[in-house]
């Protein structure tokens, strides 16, 4: 089955809307499993700068279905807000469908994720504050509203029933919040039924049937591998499987529906919110980095921690997501460095580790080895080929691909379209 997913390799904003946006003219398909409008993909396509939070980046290619799966969470608003814009830009969204099975994040949940936050004061966790950890929370605690709740008016308002009373009780009393009345949140969602509803459908049997069909299927990651809830750096992760395992339960197919997975890395390494950064600069370095790479949240503007390349955590982001292949993006922003460097192992208390380790309080501690290698003073945007490339960015490379053991087949020099060197043939 040609399925391919592309996920964040390190602590997200890697550039996988730029890389899905290239693979999606190959494909027919494009799935969104995970997240929700906390993660932000920009793509630069015919000079003009889209950005999108719910949509996959597929939409911008017009014979290609996107499909938003039923593990994402879904602000009704900001993707009624992402479609009008998309209209008004010229790229209307036809061929968008959305499964009736994915959660409504409701404004209570954006309520609680401010006011829990800011109840953690110095232990906070540093969420967007975009609702979509409490709509997780209440997915799990089966107190969640679905997509499919909106196409029946009288199931909708008992289920609300059920709901809201307890959302306005909690806020109300832990945070003195005055809370929604049923009546409220009923007519917030009939705001947005018209739009969305025509829209849904059973993702898991759209996506399933498009693979039977041998079409070209691109499962799009959300946030990045150390964000995983499962797997990342707990508790500053994000609420949902960041990884490849999560395609599966976040789009309703089977074991077996992804043949490859395309992991996408950054040419050192940027993280957002709070916990451990093993590489991390937070000197004039750190700071070049984040200016040259505009490193700055798509979703909200926040400057992102920068640091070297990690190669500990990248090796456990290759096991833990099966990733086959790389592609590597930003490696223009390293251009003018005399040196550059790639954390190969940590060290804590005078012994070598050579893995992530699970306790946070230990991965506070150690301190990276890093292998130092020859930079290059070169712009490298206007590269086609890697042939065109200086042969200490060639060495990086090559040092990458050794390191993990797997091969980079893409390597991005710039935010366009263009800017994108095939190395290898993609296995889908």
């Amino acid at each position: 089955m040609p399925g391919l997913a592309v996920v964040g390799a390190q602590w997200g904003d890697e550039g996988k809307g730029k890389i899905v946006d290239y693979l999606a003219a190959q494909a027919d398909m494009v799935v969104r499993y995970a997240g929700g409008n906390n993660a932000g993909h920009t793509v630069v396509a015919g000079g003009r700068t889209v950005k999108l939070h719910l949509v996959p980046s597929g939409i911008l290619y017009p014979g290609v279905t996107c499909v938003i799966g039923n593990g994402v969470v879904i602000d009704p608003e900001v993707l009624v807000e992402e479609l009008d814009a998309l209209e008004q830009q010229g790229m209307p969204a036809e061929k968008l469908r959305i499964s009736n099975r994915a959660h409504l994040l409701m404004p209570y949940h954006r309520d609680l994720d401010r006011l829990e936050e800011e109840a953690r004061g110095s232990r906070r966790l540093g969420t967007t504050g975009r609702g979509v950890g409490p709509a997780y929370v209440d997915k799990a605690a089966r107190e969640g509203v679905r997509l499919a709740d909106l196409a029946d008016e009288a199931w909708l308002r008992e289920r609300l029933a059920a709901v809201v009373p307890r959302k306005s009780e909690l806020l109300r009393k832990m945070y003195g919040h005055p809370g929604y009345t049923v009546d409220e949140m009923f007519d917030y969602c009939l705001r947005f039924r018209s739009r969305l509803v025509p829209l849904l459908v059973d993702a898991g049997e759209v996506v399933g049937e498009a693979l039977e069909r041998g079409q070209r299927i691109l499962f799009e990651g959300a946030q990045g591998t150390m964000l995983d809830l499962d797997h990342g750096t707990y508790p500053y992760v994000t609420s949902s499987t960041a990884t490849a395992g999560g395609v599966l339960p976040g789009t309703g197919v089977g074991p077996g529906s992804v043949s490859n997975v395309l992991g996408v890395v950054k040419a050192y390494t940027t993280r957002v919110g709070m916990g451990p950064f093993p590489t991390e600069l937070s000197g004039e370095q750190g700071e070049w980095l984040r200016q040259r790479g505009g490193e700055f949240g798509t979703t909200t503007g926040r400057p992102r921690r920068c640091g070297w390349l990690d190669l500990v955590q990248l090796r456990y982001a290759v096991r833990i997501n099966g990733i086959r292949q790389l592609a590597l993006t930003k490696l223009d922003v390293l251009s003018g460095l005399e040196r550059v460097r790639m954390a190969v192992a940590y060290e804590i208390g005078g012994r070598r580790l050579d893995r992530m380790p699970a306790s946070l309080s230990e991965l506070a501690q150690v301190q990276p080895v890093y292998e130092e290698l020859p930079g290059w003073s070169e712009p490298l945007a206007s590269a086609r080929a890697l042939s065109e490339l200086p042969e200490a960015a060639r060495r990086f490379i090559g040092r990458l691909e050794e390191l993990l053991g797997i091969p980079v087949v893409y390597v991005s020099v710039g935010p366009g379209r263009e800017q994108t060197i095939a190395v290898d043939g993609i296995a889908w």
